[in-house]
């Protein structure tokens, strides 16, 4: 993803989000191992304490906390909300449990704007347990909280603390045995080696100076992406410095996802061009290509030490790839050219897992439009990986319901492939950024620190949503892609600057930012 021509979408001015925490009451108990009126069905509309549940409000704000019509599942949900600033927690004590893991799963709505708006497990015996309530004004969205009972007794908590006019509707909760969490935390850093040659410095949060993927590391990243040119202009995001990177990436502990372009340049919707050195080949030709460049940079990799964890037939193959011979409209093609980039994955490493990458993260029909014809062209793959930038790809409910679609349709895991959110909205170089108006932001992310971070949480809180655990995790775009004089977009233009300095992962000041906070979720 790098979109050298802006894509405009107007969207909602956001509101303001923040991200302070509360201190929680203490609990009184009533006697129950199951929950109560979970979906808020027992009282009607305007009820302050539903049948079960218990409302706490250090300000006597309780009448923020009420039931009215309107539910996920049934005719009613439970809202927080005052027209004037609020604290309130709805609450319900269960007590004999039998200890082990179990997840709270509910479906939330929110206005966004608030200090804090979260679902807690407290009381448990362990660590409490939040997730926050992603700012989604219409669609529903399912977010899970894992917990480990060691106490027999549990208590499960809704919090606001609010501002005037901030409201959220929580419905349909279980508390049933379960985990979740993302095996997967990445980032994308396939523009460091070049930034590093080019006097590009990274800092953690105190301001010393240190090596980008340790400091990622210790915010706790677990993986990294590295995209593969074939033969680029600047000699940059080749096999050579794939490999040296690589052998970075693997000595910090990470697994390396390889993300093969099969172009000189960005492969992305908009553009598949062929490699120079393949550009007169036949389709014939074009297969045992993709084999042996595939091959090659695995297999390279493998010998020093370094195996894939996992590989990327194709970057946002959307349109197919390999144009004009593996575009999607010649299916047959299309298939026979990812199944040779397959082969020589398993061919190298029979244990690397084979993705697929869309950029349709938001998009349910065009996921399944793409898939379907894939696995009807027998197209072989284990996962399934999709770009979902909230500012161009659809609301956090569509990546949701096409996520979860995606899963269950094709019964494999799924990730996201590339988000980002900006932390700021002006250029630290001439070159304009891809976002740079607040009427291109998400309604309730601003463009500040806090807006990434809380991005960054919500979006990890849908994945890690996905049904029966095939929700694997996120990679971020593009964490260290700062803006350095002669590491722009362009491999043909050192002149060239950076659109998305203003969506990584270091800021202005070269230091980590907050953001970084997401690599350490659950």
């Amino acid at each position: 993803m790098f979109h050298p021509r802006r894509t405009l979408k107007a969207l909602l001015l956001p509101l303001a989000a923040g991200l302070a925490l509360t201190a929680l009451p203490a609990q009184s108990a009533h006697a129950a191992s199951t929950l109560t009126n979970a979906g808020f069905e027992s009282n009607g509309t305007g009820t302050t304490t539903p049948t079960g549940w218990s409302t706490y409000s250090a300000g006597g704000q309780t009448a923020a906390s009420f039931t009215e019509s309107g539910g996920h599942g049934g005719s009613f949900r439970l809202t927080h909300y005052s027209a004037s600033a609020y604290k309130v927690e709805t609450y319900q004590y269960l007590s004999g449990l039998t200890n082990g893991n179990y997840k709270l799963t509910a479906w939330v709505r929110s206005g966004g704007g608030q200090n804090s708006a979260y679902l807690a497990l407290k009381n448990c015996g362990g660590a409490e347990q939040r997730t926050d309530i992603p700012v989604s004004s219409s669609g529903w969205i399912r977010i899970v909280t894992p917990v480990a009972v060691t106490n027999n007794q549990c208590t499960i908590s809704v919090n606001s603390d609010a501002k005037a006019g901030n409201w959220i509707n929580v419905d349909d909760l279980t508390f049933t045995s379960g985990t979740a969490g993302l095996p997967i935390k990445g980032s994308d850093v396939s523009s460091l080696a070049k930034s590093e040659a080019k006097g590009g410095v990274y800092k953690n949060s105190s301001g010393t100076t240190g090596d980008a993927l340790a400091i990622l590391k210790s915010a706790g990243q677990n993986y990294a992406r590295l995209k593969v040119w074939v033969n680029p202009a600047d000699g940059y995001n080749n096999k050579t410095h794939v490999l040296a990177t690589a052998k970075r990436v693997k000595a910090q502990g990470m697994k390396l996802l390889v993300d093969f372009h099969y172009s000189d340049t960005w492969a992305d919707p908009g553009a598949q061009s062929k490699p120079a050195a393949w550009a007169g080949h036949s389709y014939s030709q074009l297969k045992t290509d993709v084999y042996n460049h595939t091959y090659d940079v695995l297999n390279a990799l493998k010998a020093q030490g370094t195996t894939a964890d996992m590989v990327q037939v194709g970057n946002e193959i959307n349109g197919g790839m390999l144009w004009n011979e593996g575009s999607t409209s010649n299916w047959s093609q299309l298939a026979g050219l990812l199944n040779s980039g397959y082969d020589a994955v398993k061919a190298v490493n029979s244990g690397t897992t084979v993705a697929l990458h869309l950029a349709k993260g938001g998009d349910l029909a065009g996921t399944r439009w793409w898939f379907d014809s894939a696995v009807s062209n027998g197209v072989k793959f284990d996962v399934i990986g999709l770009s979902y930038y909230g500012y161009w790809h659809g609301t956090l409910a569509d990546f949701q319901t096409t996520l979860d679609d995606a899963a269950a349709r094709y019964g494999k895991p799924v990730y996201l492939a590339e988000t980002a959110y900006p932390f700021r909205l002006d250029s630290k170089d001439s070159h304009e950024n891809i976002i740079d108006l607040s009427s291109e932001l998400v309604s309730g992310y601003p463009a500040s620190t806090a807006g990434q971070t809380q991005w960054m949480k919500d979006v990890a809180s849908v994945v890690e949503a996905v049904p029966n655990g095939r929700g694997l995790g996120i990679f971020y775009w593009e964490s260290t892609w700062t803006a350095v004089t002669g590491n722009g977009w362009d491999p043909t233009d050192a002149s060239s600057g950076n659109g998305w300095e203003n969506q990584a992962l270091f800021g202005y000041d070269d230091r980590a930012l907050p953001a970084m906070a997401w690599f350490s979720h659950r």
